[in-house]
């Protein structure tokens, strides 16, 4: 990628809106017109949020792993919805990861996380975040 290119990029990525959740239940989360069961959502879009791919489990919990990739977005604050009853858990060593990013960081159970979300995207800022719909 050259310098233009680069430049291009980053004024896109900057101008992009945090999408709004539309919905959230038990197992569900609705971003747009995508139905999701954990999810990440970023300036721009959402994805499926697969625990797999990093080896995250409810203990040790959310990993940094989970998280470089909506960093790499350009936000400047992440919401976590730790679950509807918070059983996932949210590793020091992660928040310091995130401190060190200079993203703030806000740990939630999911409503409230959503809620927090979506407060945040309808301002305009440049948040993303991690949802997990169940326990």
């Amino acid at each position: 990628m050259d310098l233009f290119e680069l430049i291009v990029s980053r004024q896109y990525i900057t101008t992009m809106s945090s999408p709004k959740i539309a919905s959230l239940s038990w197992g569900r989360i609705k971003v747009q017109d995508t139905t999701y069961k954990d999810c990440k959502v970023w300036p721009g879009g959402s994805r499926t949020w697969d625990w797999r791919e990093t080896g995250t489990d409810h203990y040790p919990g959310v990993q940094a792993a989970d998280l470089e990739e909506i960093i790499n977005k350009g936000i400047e604050t992440l919401v976590i919805g730790r679950g509807m009853s918070e059983a996932l858990q949210v590793p020091s060593r992660t928040l310091e990861y995130l401190k060190n990013k200079g993203v703030e960081v806000k740990v939630l159970q999911t409503e409230a996380a959503v809620r927090e979300y979506n407060l945040l995207a309808g301002r305009g800022a440049r948040v993303g975040g991690v949802f997990h719909s169940t326990c």
